[in-house]
This record gives C-alpha cells, structure tokens and sequence, in this order.
C-alpha cells in the first residue's frame, strides 16, 4: 500500500498490517491495483507491481527524483516482493517479465523502475527490486536518486491482437 496515493498504514503492527491488508484487498475486488504474481500451487511466492504514476505516487526518493524528471513515464514498476524461503529462485525475475507482458497488454509504453543494487542493499529491504535484474531485462539507468536508488526505463511495445480478437 505504501505506493498508492493513500500509503500504508504505518504507526505500528497488528491493526495497522489489518487495516493494509483491507486497504489492499479492497483494491483488488475493484480492479484498481495491478500486479504480476508468481504462484508455486496455490501459494503467492512473489509480485511485481505496477502501475500509472497516478496509481503509484508514492515512490521512495520522491524529493529527489522530483528534480531531475523531465516527463513522467507511462507506467511504473513498484513493489517487487519474493517470499523469504522462495529468494534467489528467479522468482523477483518471473514477476517482473510478467508485469512487462500486462503492461504490453495494455499498450505498452514507458516503463520506469526504481532498484538498488542487490550487493549493497540486504534482500528483504530490495522492495524496489534488485537493479541486476532489470538491467537482465533490458532496462537502462537514466539517474541515480538515493544512495543506492535508480531510476531506470525500458519502453515496452504494445501487444499484438490475440488471435481472433477484433
């Protein structure tokens, strides 16, 4: 939640991880979050999510990266999380190709991410995603915004029609 225009609830645990899992939940059943989930069976080992700039305002580095933007991106890549047991599986990488087909889906365009190198920031604190591997999937450095934080791009095209669609 901590992407979206409202943020997360923060001031503690218990009701304040309630109230974001409502706040999330509430979300999903009115279609207005996106995300690529990696599933191992039923069980969500991982996501990558994403969305307009509208949709994920809340970007860490804000301040910084609100003065160097020339023009905002199409989409954004937001939260990129792996479970802890399912970490260094490839699965932060399954994720984040599957948000790139959604977004190609939905017309592809500019896609901004904001990674930090995997070797100097602990993986549970990687919520951006490790900057190897969007670079792995074509991503470019454009601008650095925190100690660690960049801002990269890659354009995404449009999906072709599927067969049989109008």
């Amino acid at each position: 939640m901590a992407f979206h225009p409202e943020g997360a609830a923060m001031a503690g645990r218990g009701a304040d991880a309630e109230l974001n899992c409502a706040r999330r939940r509430a979300k999903v059943e009115e279609g207005t979050t996106r995300a690529a989930l990696v599933l191992d069976g039923e069980r969500c080992v991982g996501w990558c999510q994403y969305g307009t700039p509208d949709e994920l305002p809340r970007i860490k580095n804000r301040v910084a990266y609100e003065k160097t933007v020339e023009k905002l991106p199409d989409w954004r890549i937001g939260c990129c999380y792996v479970t802890k047991p399912s970490r260094r599986h490839g699965v932060s990488e399954i994720a984040l190709r599957g948000a790139l087909d959604l977004i190609a889906r939905a017309g592809g365009g500019v896609v901004e991410g904001y990674p930090e190198p995997a070797d100097q920031v602990p993986a549970g604190f990687l919520f951006h995603g490790s900057l190897g591997t969007f670079e792995r999937l074509g991503f470019t450095r454009t601008r650095q915004i925190g100690k660690h934080r960049w801002v990269v791009t890659r354009q995404v095209d449009p999906a072709p029609p599927a067969a049989g669609a109008p």
